[in-house]
């Protein structure tokens, strides 16, 4: 059972990022302020829903919420400042553009970067915790797979729209057979050790 909130005193923005762990494409982040009384059946982990779930909720969560933002760190900055820093970016960025200033932060996490000086609180598996991370994780979920989808059709052989970036088999196939792409990452393995090659053209 989600927690409706973490101090019932403060206005609290959940802050979740999505694609980390990808070899392509940006990371993105939510942030999401909800009513301290808000409730949905759909509402959960992103990764615990299905993608027509998750497509399902991210307009309820749009309409429903106090405010929300979503934000994203590209490939080239994600090279300069590493995917940790990134993704602390990329909050940073979401929780920038809010309507409302929140009065605390709930992290996903056990480590974060302070935006500003808004109070903040880390929770390891928070999507799995509290309403707001989880629709968060949702927000930054759906808005990063359009995003990945909308780019396959550009570069079809990497089945984006399939894996949305992540280190498949197929994926890292692609990867052997037509190189990395400006969407690769350039500082992540994209290949196992000894096969990496020449892999930017």
């Amino acid at each position: 059972m989600l927690q409706s909130f973490f101090d019932p005193e403060r206005i609290e923005a959940g802050c979740d990022e999505a694609g980390r762990g990808c070899l392509a494409g940006p990371v993105f982040a939510a942030a999401v302020i909800l009513p301290k009384d808000f409730t949905h059946p759909l509402l959960n982990d992103s990764k615990q829903l299905s993608e027509k779930q998750r497509d399902a909720a991210r307009p309820i969560i749009e309409k429903e919420a106090l405010a929300w933002g979503v934000a994203s760190v590209n490939p080239e900055e994600i090279d300069e400042i590493n995917i940790l820093n990134a993704s602390f970016l990329a909050m940073h960025r979401a929780v920038k553009v809010l309507s409302t200033r929140p009065e605390l932060l709930l992290i996903d996490g056990n480590r974060f970067k302070p935006f500003e000086d808004i109070p903040f609180e880390c929770i390891i598996k928070g999507d799995g915790k509290f309403m707001s991370i989880a629709a968060a994780s949702i927000l930054a979920k759906t808005y990063r797979d359009d995003f990945m989808k909308k780019i396959a059709q550009e570069f079809p052989f990497y089945q984006w729209e399939r894996n949305k970036g992540y280190p498949t088999k197929a994926h890292r196939a692609a990867i052997r057979e037509h190189g990395a792409c400006q969407h690769h990452r350039r500082s992540f393995r994209l290949l196992p050790l000894g096969e990496q090659g020449v892999l930017f053209r």
